[in-house]
């Protein structure tokens, strides 16, 4: 009697090969757009945080925290950090009552709000933290990194390299704290409404500043680039004055208004807007997230 083959045919397993990587070919970008929505969500559920945290900063002071491009001594303090300082305080120690959202964390006659242990007499340094609101989010889960370990020693361009901005959770840069690394997000962009205006224009450099929502108030940050960060030349960043005033481009313009009245006119108009941008960390792409 002829034994019995009871291996495989070339055709058989073939087959089998075909059949598995029909089905991975099917489940890797099911599993790839999970990943991404549960993202997503994860973000949308942190700028619902960060607006419960400006809500509790309004009730406290009877407004939301500023956005600028300078502080009152002509240095560049964006609004992603003054959110930062109004929600965390400069230190991540708490909110000082006295704050005039100035870089050098002073009460604009010389006195540190801010300083560093050891940097001042001790009771001066006791003195700024009792009179600290405290944090209005969890530093645990804020998110908040110094400019310089996102971007690297010189790599902060006109903006102070000390100071802290919140940033989103998409974690695509690892960063190191003193013993600890973490997976670091892009910064938060945070425009408060000048509700006193009634255009959102970007014609003139001028008109951009006197907008409802002013693009240049965090141009610094916008243009150090993606992280990690890009070479400025070969790699230009997207999101410039001329795409964010552009309602068929950007979602910052409301389309409904705008074609109701044949003017442009943002989103939220009368309070403030968040921006993350997204996975692939650049700002002015179809993967931003707002907080509209």
């Amino acid at each position: 009697m002829k034994a019995k083959n009871l291996g495989f045919t070339m055709i058989e397993l073939l087959t089998v090969i075909s059949v598995i990587a029909i089905l991975l070919a099917l489940l890797i970008p099911a599993l790839s757009m999970v990943r991404r929505t549960a993202k997503e969500t994860q973000q949308r559920s942190q700028l619902t945080t960060i607006e419960l945290a400006i809500t509790a900063f309004k009730s406290d002071y009877g407004d939301y925290p500023p956005s600028q491009e300078r502080d009152e001594d002509g240095q560049i303090y964006c609004g992603a950090q003054s959110l930062t300082e109004a929600l965390l305080g400069q230190d991540l120690l708490g909110y000082h009552p006295d704050s005039r959202f100035r870089d050098d964390g002073e009460d604009g006659s010389g006195n540190k709000l801010y300083p560093k242990d050891g940097e001042v007499p001790d009771a001066e340094y006791e003195a700024s933290l009792d009179a600290r609101r405290g944090t209005y989010m969890e530093l645990q889960t804020a998110n908040a990194y110094k400019l310089e370990d996102l971007f690297g020693s010189g790599g902060t361009g006109r903006l102070n390299p000390e100071r802290f901005v919140i940033c989103d959770v998409f974690g695509v840069k690892r960063v190191t704290v003193g013993k600890e690394t973490f997976k670091a997000g892009t910064p938060i962009l945070y425009y408060k409404a000048h509700t006193e205006s009634k255009k959102m224009e970007g014609d003139t450099l001028q008109d951009a500043r006197e907008s409802i929502y002013n693009y240049y108030e965090n141009a610094d940050l916008i243009r150090l680039g993606k992280l990690p960060n890009p070479d400025p030349v070969n790699d230009p960043h997207k999101l410039d004055e001329e795409l964010f005033y552009d309602e068929e481009k950007y979602k910052i313009i409301d389309p409904k208004v705008t074609k109701a009245t044949n003017r442009k006119w943002p989103h939220r108009p009368d309070s403030y807007i968040l921006i993350s941008a997204g996975a692939d960390s650049e700002y002015g792409t179809a993967d931003d997230i707002f907080n509209f």
